[in-house]
């Protein structure tokens, strides 16, 4: 058995080992280095995550690991982007008919493309309501509330369709 470790087999065997254990420790210590640069946006923190990375060889990365921030800064930045566009977008709060996608004002109570109806009309001052509303908070009248509903008298957006094309070529031979 001595005489194996003191062949030169042996030797080779340590050397390499020992060689690929720094490979991979230097290897573990760049992956934090960059890993570290890419989640902490202070570099005073990066270079104390890379020395965590260094110190206790091979547990450090571990510790590291387990500490870390869960996001990349470029994600973060991403999502920031993102929500600010999507409160730009409901701050301009553009209203779009549901059938055709037109653009509607607020105050439509029908479509003007598509004349599907968006808002039901106050029986007594005849202003737009919402479809929450149980009483007009311009005149103070009650909402005229269905208590049922028919689903034969609900339309397809084909009928809808046909029915304005209808209108339009009755409002044509009228002109």
């Amino acid at each position: 058995m001595d005489e194996f470790f003191d062949s030169t087999t042996w030797f080779l065997i340590r050397n390499l080992t020992l060689f690929f254990l720094v490979v991979f420790w230097l290897a573990s210590i760049y992956w934090v280095y960059k890993d570290a640069r890419r989640r902490i946006d202070d570099p005073w923190l990066v270079a104390v995550a890379t020395l965590l990375g260094v110190v206790p060889p091979f547990i450090g990365p571990l510790i590291y690991m387990l500490f870390r921030p869960p996001e990349y800064l470029e994600d973060v930045r991403e999502r920031e982007l993102e929500i600010r566009a999507m409160e730009e977008r409901l701050a301009r709060r553009e209203l779009h008919c549901p059938v055709c996608r037109a653009e509607v004002d607020a105050s439509f109570l029908v479509c003007p493309v598509c004349t599907t109806k968006l808002k039901q009309a106050c029986s007594n001052c005849k202003a737009p309501l919402e479809a929450m509303w149980q009483v007009c908070p311009y005149c103070e009248t009650q909402v005229d509330t269905p208590s049922t509903i028919r689903l034969d008298a609900w339309e397809t957006p084909e009928q809808r369709l046909e029915e304005t094309r209808t209108r339009r070529r009755r409002q044509r031979r009228r002109e």
